[in-house]
This record gives C-alpha cells, structure tokens and sequence, in this order.
C-alpha cells in the first residue's frame, strides 16, 4: 500500500480560532491563512529596459521598480522588495506558470527565478481594528496617508522577519516563512485578546 500524501497548511489548526476572534470582535478583526499561493523571487537588472518591457509582456503587467511598492494585474502581482529584486505572487498551482513567463522574459539575459512556495505561509489580517492590532507588532509606521494600497516592506512582526503588504484601507497581508507562522498566529492572537479587553473596559468605565 503506497500512503498518499495529503497538503496540509502551516496554519490549519489555526482556522477555529481565527473564527473565534472574528465573533469575539464582531469583525473588527478578522483573520485567515492564504496558504499555497504560488511565490516567486525575481532578480533582474531594473536599468535593462529592454528586459523590462519584455518581463512586463510575458507577465501582462509592469513590475514595480520603486522599492516597497507593487503592481498587479487580475490574480498577480508584484512586491518590489529591492532595486533589483521581486516577489511575484499568483494562486495555487501557478509556480510553473509564472516561472515560465519570466523565463520568457529573461529570454537569456542575467537574471535568476526561484520557486519560494513553499518557504512562507500568508496571513491576510482585515477589519476596523487591523492597524491597530498590527501597530503593537510592527514597528514601522503603518499610517495610510503613507502606507496606502499598493505598499509594501520587509520588518518585523514581534521577533519573525515579515513581508507586510497593505491590501486596501482595511487589509494586509503578512508573509512569513512556514516555520514562524505559528508564532506570528500565537502573538496577533493574544494581542488581539489584549484589545478585546480593553474596548471592554471602555465601555464599561
């Protein structure tokens, strides 16, 4: 008898809970796993313009060459995370495809693409009270007058490195390496009780 192998997400035993919060706040708060999706690291010479425009064909969309932003087009997008270098992100199953579309791109000149799937978790942190609940984790300053939709950065989230990307007004996501993901959930976890708390208390004092 051959076993067969059966996925299973960093953070599955982590979704009752999620759910848990999301009624104790009554949606101020909500948080899931985005798990699987398809993340590949891209370096390249921004100043090829040549390369660029033939990685923004293949890709359907230009990437971004201003650190800490990204751009994206339908189910894709790109992180900027330094001058030379991206993470593409994509759904579940769409590695081979994108690894494909920027091979074409490259089409020969320097550059290199690795699969980085399976290196990192995304948890997607929505609601009234997200900046808030990020703010005690994370040290850089997530005000939207200037990290607005389309944003992102490499930091920390208590003690894990972290890609933060902002979503939209309300919704971030949070890339971290499998290994630290329970440690990132723990933590959001127990700061997000520490609120619940406290908009307790105001409201009773």
């Amino acid at each position: 008898m051959i076993a067969e192998a059966v996925r299973r997400s960093p953070l599955a035993d982590y979704r009752d809970r999620f759910v848990a919060l999301s009624a104790a706040t009554r949606g101020d708060i909500l948080i899931r796993e985005l798990p699987y999706l398809a993340q590949i690291n891209l370096r390249a010479d921004p100043n090829d313009g040549d390369l660029m425009r033939r990685l923004a064909s293949t890709l359907g969309f230009l990437l971004p060459v201003v650190p800490n932003t990204a751009t994206s087009q339908g189910d894709r997008r790109a992180l900027c995370l330094s001058p030379d270098e991206w993470l593409l992100v994509g759904p579940d199953g769409q590695q081979e495809v994108l690894q494909q579309a920027l091979r074409n791109g490259l089409d020969g000149s320097f550059g290199s693409i690795v699969d980085v799937s399976a290196n990192r978790t995304v948890l997607e942190i929505a609601g009234p009270k997200a900046h808030e609940l990020l703010a005690h984790a994370i040290p850089i300053d997530l005000d939207a007058r200037w990290f607005r939709p389309g944003r992102c950065a490499q930091t920390l989230l208590a003690k894990a490195q972290v890609i933060i990307e902002r979503r939209d007004e309300s919704a971030f996501q949070i890339f971290m390496r499998a290994s630290f993901a329970g440690y990132v959930a723990d933590w959001l976890l127990d700061a997000a009780q520490g609120l619940i708390f406290l908009s307790c208390s105001d409201k009773d004092s």
